[in-house]
């Protein structure tokens, strides 16, 4: 694989001065944006995985947190969002062909960790939409001591009279020529510059709530809107096959606030209940990105993450 500088925009977040980005290509030749903090660092390196909508410079912060800790972090822009390829003509529509394609962009993260000769061991974090991707990658072999979910997207939130509706939608809109469109409910634009900071579903933290909205204000090439009928399709049918794999046996730590409104609280507890050497920490009061919410909230996982990597380190 052949790695190229790419931008980063340092100047919408905290400690981004010391990040470096580069461009990577996918065995289907999509191109996706990598970031890498503390190339150097002695404990090894966390494979970040974020969520739906999200883009690297999100967590800049958390890698500054990792690396005040001696940990190496490299994330990525998954295909259809951040400065990746963008897959439809409207790029506000978060789309993918098939998830399992998000196992290529995992493919391409991996191989440039070890063409950048990044630190081991390595351990994985992901978030959200992340977990899903994480979840199938451990599946299949991804080589890590340890793996740690923040809000893991092992089902999606929707109310019970809705969910037969979202399957038959999302099968039957693409048949139609619609597999592009937005289902009813989600929305063209940004999350963050249209929801107001009361009662936003993703953190109780105002500075992290103003620094998300302040990164897509800023940078429109960062937003993305709700997804298209075939990523909803795609998403449904992953999060159910997940839901009949055995659990992996590296030991793993979930994070799941008792606020959760987007990602499906019960396949959270169903999955953790069977994962022999896994634990689930409820955390109070907390939304939905258990990593940016309040400073408390953030140090006690931060806390628990290094606890999880030195045990098995």
């Amino acid at each position: 694989m052949t790695l190229t500088a790419a931008p980063f925009y340092s100047d919408v977040c905290p400690a981004g001065e010391n990040a470096t980005a580069y461009w990577a290509h996918t065995s289907d030749n999509k191109r996706i944006r990598l970031a890498v903090w503390a190339e150097n660092a002695a404990r090894g390196t966390v494979l970040l995985f974020p969520g739906r909508t999200e883009y690297v410079e999100k967590y800049a912060a958390y890698a500054a947190d990792l690396e005040s800790r001696g940990y190496c972090t490299i994330a990525a822009d998954w295909r259809g969002q951040g400065l990746a390829d963008r897959l439809l003509d409207d790029p506000m529509v978060g789309h993918v062909e098939r998830f399992h394609d998000y196992q290529k962009d995992v493919e391409a993260l991996v191989s440039a960790a070890t063409e950048l000769d990044l630190p081991k061991p390595y351990y994985l974090v992901a978030h959200s939409m992340g977990g899903a991707i994480g979840l199938r990658a451990l599946a299949n072999g991804l080589a890590v001591k340890a793996a740690v979910f923040s809000a893991p997207m092992w089902g999606i939130h929707l109310a019970p009279h809705l969910r037969p509706a979202a399957w038959i939608l999302s099968h039957v809109m693409p048949i139609l020529g619609k597999g592009a469109s937005h289902p009813p409910n989600t929305s063209p634009e940004s999350y963050v510059l249209t929801a107001d900071f009361e009662d936003n579903m993703l953190t109780s933290d105002p500075q992290m709530f103003e620094l998300m909205t302040d990164q897509v204000a800023k940078y429109d090439a960062l937003g993305l809107g709700g997804p298209s009928y075939v990523w909803l399709r795609e998403a449904l049918k992953e999060t159910r096959s997940l839901a009949a794999l055995r659990s992996p046996k590296v030991p793993t730590l979930t994070f799941l606030g008792t606020n959760e409104r987007i990602v499906r609280v019960s396949s959270v507890h169903n999955r953790m209940r069977r994962w022999g050497n896994g634990d689930l920490e409820l955390v109070q009061d907390a939304e939905h990105e258990i990593l940016m919410e309040q400073q408390s909230i953030r140090d006690s996982a931060l806390d628990q993450i290094a606890a999880l990597f030195t045990d098995h380190s």
